[in-house]
């Protein structure tokens, strides 16, 4: 990155910070004709199962599914602080990357305490990862490089700005949750040049199979992601007399939405360095019905 842009970006994260405490107003309840998350975005919505809900069971529904992105959204950020303290390891203090990547992970680390206060704020019991989550989940964190680890942050960081989006966008969205949403977009959108700017670093030289190495570590990362919203519990939570039909009717209708709503960044951005191939494209096609 330019030397002028980093110092920057690096004046403003000192200056002008963010802070989670005061920007977003903690004492506000849900309004009267607000939603926690905007109607479309719920698994069921869509549904037969949905139309029998009351107006009750419909805000519960959002309540829990918005604590589940929050949870999701804490363990993206985790994961973005884990690629850039490995990264700067081999860096000098004295470098600007390095004191760049030290104020992000500054904001990351705020980001995550955000995201857990809100969980706390909505009185929510996020579900935990199942097994097979934390599988992919160990293999990320644990065995990955640090270039298989960016890949799949940067992916799970898109997938939340999308979603980000619509509910900030959303005026029936209730207020603390577009500021949050806001907040996150805001300082997201500051790093967006030094994404970039990595992103060309790792995939310039990229030959085949490391390119489809990488396509499978974002597929896994969504994967991970879409189906951590989706919990049969969460159905029993709001009262639904069958929540196992719930459940498979939500499984197969929020598999079609986040495609069609959520999605087209990603495949926008794996094929910018050619990550569709023909062992990837069998993949994507089946675990996440994209039409590559």
């Amino acid at each position: 990155m330019d030397a002028d842009e980093l110092i920057r970006l690096i004046s403003i994260s000192r200056d002008r910070p963010l802070l989670p405490e005061s920007y977003i107003p903690w004492q506000n309840p849900i309004g009267a004709d607000e939603y926690f998350l905007p109607e479309h975005l719920n698994s069921l919505e869509g549904t037969e199962i949905y139309k029998t809900l009351d107006l009750r069971q419909k805000l519960e529904l959002g309540r829990h599914e918005v604590v589940q992105v929050m949870y999701s959204y804490a363990w993206g950020e985790g994961l973005f602080c884990l690629f850039m303290n490995k990264y700067i390891m081999g860096l000098s203090p004295d470098n600007l990357e390095y004191q760049f990547l030290l104020r992000e992970l500054i904001e990351e680390f705020r980001h995550q305490e955000m995201f857990s206060r809100s969980i706390l704020k909505l009185e929510g019991k996020p579900i935990k990862i199942s097994p097979g989550h934390r599988i992919i989940g160990n293999i990320t964190t644990k065995l990955l490089p640090v270039d298989c680890l960016f890949m799949g942050s940067l992916s799970i960081e898109m997938v939340s700005d999308r979603y980000g989006n619509f509910a900030r966008k959303d005026p029936k969205t209730y207020s603390l949750l577009r500021k949050v949403f806001e907040l996150h977009q805001i300082e997201e959108g500051r790093h967006i040049l030094f994404t970039k700017d990595m992103l060309a670093k790792f995939t310039a030289k990229a030959g085949f199979i490391r390119r489809t190495v990488y396509s499978f570590v974002v597929l896994f990362n969504i994967y991970f992601l879409r189906t951590l919203y989706v919990k049969k519990e969460i159905y029993q939570r709001v009262g639904i007399s069958n929540p196992a039909l719930a459940y498979q009717q939500a499984k197969r209708n929020y598999k079609e939405k986040f495609t069609q709503s959520c999605l087209m960044d990603i495949i926008s951005f794996v094929d910018s360095w050619n990550g569709f191939n023909t062992a990837t494209r069998w993949a994507w096609r089946w675990l996440m019905g994209a039409n590559v």
